[in-house]
């Protein structure tokens, strides 16, 4: 396939300014993929302002790489009639997975969640797609090479649409980094798609752009979005976007960890990959920012059921189409990542006097009993009630128990005796609620507390 480069030309009436831009302008054509071109909004803006034209076909290298219930191993596929020789299945869902930049020691990451994804038992068509050589490359370049990776995804899509009489709305796309933003590209040429999911949506050179250069919520009929590394570039070197870009953000530990490395970016894929096999451990909470929602403002879910960030985010968020709404959720520092969200209030029993010391409570119910968490450190007051949002690393199912234990800052000569009188929980994922007592009071063993 050989490109078509054409020279703009002058527009006398835009001003000097225009003249210049339009002289130095370029536009490249590929056959079935149309044309890319330099001019605003894909370069010389404040946001992308290094003109730059998308790489050919053959030098960006993309490969479909499909993965199904028959075959263990990938099968190439191509939009021809190769394909008859394959195990895609018209009949199936299909979903693409696009990565961004490639990480050395993780390349291959979209291949291993399309067998994490069929090991679900989901019997749909899985393709990875795999554009190293166009990665591989500098920034600035990768991103205009995404384009030609969207055209091409989008191409493939048709050709499986009239092949085997598929419509849009059965096919999902999942990107990555810069790859998301090569999801929004297939998604605008693609009318009707049924879903695309960014993980962690790149901020370079698409952050604050028109929405035909970035992933956007009228690319597909939900867009959902899971930030992670969405630190300011310029300031704290976060890869990812901090701006919602869907019908559904999620904005797991706040949207960033506040590491200066790659593994914010690319949490976003491990998340995603985990919430196929733990979906309850990923309950997003709507909130207007990561602080309201640190200060325990936003346990709420205004229908009683919180959506699920990751692979089940399409079954309760943002459905309608048109609300814009961010979610914010706690996780764990390494995997297993997923966390169990209550709602902590116990009120303390004990001496008259306060006493400095520690809180922890454990909960257990029909899975198991969690670890014991930190509840309040400071001053013990008797007769006060204390709140605190517990992200569990466990699923007990329903709650039959909790387990609380103090201890002092300092050996106290009077020897203080202190329990819990009262337990209310509430379950994030659906609000369910539990109250415990007859707890008693304890020097140093822990107290019981069961269901009224």
């Amino acid at each position: 396939m050989e490109p078509r480069v054409q020279q703009g030309t002058m527009t006398w009436t835009l001003g000097v300014l225009c003249l210049l831009i339009a002289a130095s302008s370029l536009e490249v054509c590929y056959d079935e993929l149309g044309c890319f071109e330099d001019l605003p909004p894909w370069g010389g803006t404040a946001q992308r302002p290094a003109a730059i034209l998308p790489w050919s076909p053959q030098e960006v290298g993309t490969r479909f790489l499909l993965f199904t219930q028959k075959n263990r191993y990938y099968q190439e596929i191509k939009p021809d009639q190769s394909i008859q020789a394959s195990n895609y299945g018209g009949r199936r869902k299909t979903r693409f997975v696009i990565p961004g930049l490639v990480v050395t020691d993780d390349e291959d990451w979209p291949q291993e969640m399309c067998k994490v994804l069929l090991s679900t038992q989901e019997n749909v068509n899985c393709i990875a797609v795999e554009w190293k050589k166009g990665a591989r490359t500098q920034y600035a370049q990768a991103a205009n090479n995404a384009r030609v990776v969207g055209a091409q995804v989008a191409s493939m899509l048709s050709f499986l649409m009239g092949r085997y009489k598929q419509t849009a709305d059965k096919f999902h796309i999942i990107g990555h980094g810069v790859g998301a933003h090569a999801a929004g590209e297939a998604g605008s040429r693609t009318p009707g798609l049924a879903r695309i999911t960014g993980l962690d949506p790149a901020e370079p050179y698409f952050q604050d752009t028109d929405a035909a250069v970035r992933l956007d919520a009228g690319d597909a009929s939900f867009v959902d979005a899971i930030h992670t590394d969405a630190l300011p570039f310029s300031s704290g070197l976060g890869l990812g976007m901090s701006r919602p870009v869907g019908h559904a953000d999620f904005y797991p530990n706040g949207g960033s960890d506040s590491r200066f490395d790659a593994c914010n970016h690319a949490r976003a894929y491990l998340y995603y990959e985990e919430s196929l096999v733990q979906p309850r451990g990923f309950v997003g909470f709507p909130c207007s920012d990561s602080k309201a929602f640190a200060a325990g403002q936003c346990f709420s879910c205004p229908d009683g059921s919180c959506p699920l960030m990751g692979h089940h985010a399409d079954k309760s968020a943002g459905t309608d189409g048109v609300s814009k709404t961010k979610y914010f959720l706690n996780t764990g520092r390494t995997a297993p990542f997923s966390r169990y969200s209550f709602r902590v209030s116990l009120t303390l029993d004990g001496p008259s006097w306060p006493n400095p010391g520690f809180m922890y409570v454990a909960l257990a119910g029909q899975y198991g009993t969690t670890q014991e968490h930190q509840l309040h450190v400071g001053t013990l007051v008797p007769g006060r009630t204390y709140d605190m949002l517990l992200d569990a690393e466990l699923d007990v199912g329903r709650v039959e128990e909790v387990r609380f234990r103090w201890n002092n800052h300092i050996l106290n000569p009077m020897r203080p005796r202190y329990g819990a009188s009262r337990v209310a929980l509430q379950r994030g994922s659906d609000q369910e609620t539990w109250v415990m007592a007859a707890g008693g009071s304890t020097r140093t063993e822990t107290v019981y507390l069961k269901e009224l």
